[in-house]
């Protein structure tokens, strides 16, 4: 299995920036929907999901393995988690956001409430 990419909050939007015309990122929001009522992550650029983990396995047709695929929880351990099964499933190109929403609230946009 490939190793791990990851991600540092502070690196999201350049991240998404220098992606090439044609691809666009896929913000994989793993934390449950209560969770993502307290502190939405909305990322320029990239294209939202909201699958919360345990539903990912059966709702895995809904990601595109041809786009970069930006995993996100609320501290980095389930989406830790959710990267190492994409990869296991075949998926090349997926990252882990390493401090998850929680630094990005801390290093990004305080305006985005911490839980």
């Amino acid at each position: 299995m490939p190793s791990i990419k990851q991600l540092a909050a502070r690196e999201l939007h350049a991240f998404v920036a220098s992606l090439p015309d044609g691809v666009q990122a896929q913000l994989l929001d793993v934390r449950e929907p209560w969770e993502v009522q307290a502190a939405a992550l909305e990322l320029p650029g990239a294209t939202p999901l909201r699958i919360p983990m345990h539903e990912l396995p059966a709702r895995l047709s809904e990601l595109d393995a041809t786009q970069p695929i930006l995993a996100l929880c609320h501290h980095g351990a389930r989406s830790l988690q959710v990267v190492a099964f994409l990869l296991r499933a075949g998926m090349s190109d997926v990252y882990n956001v390493a401090g998850g929403i929680d630094a990005w609230s801390r290093e990004v946009d305080p305006l985005v409430p911490q839980y």
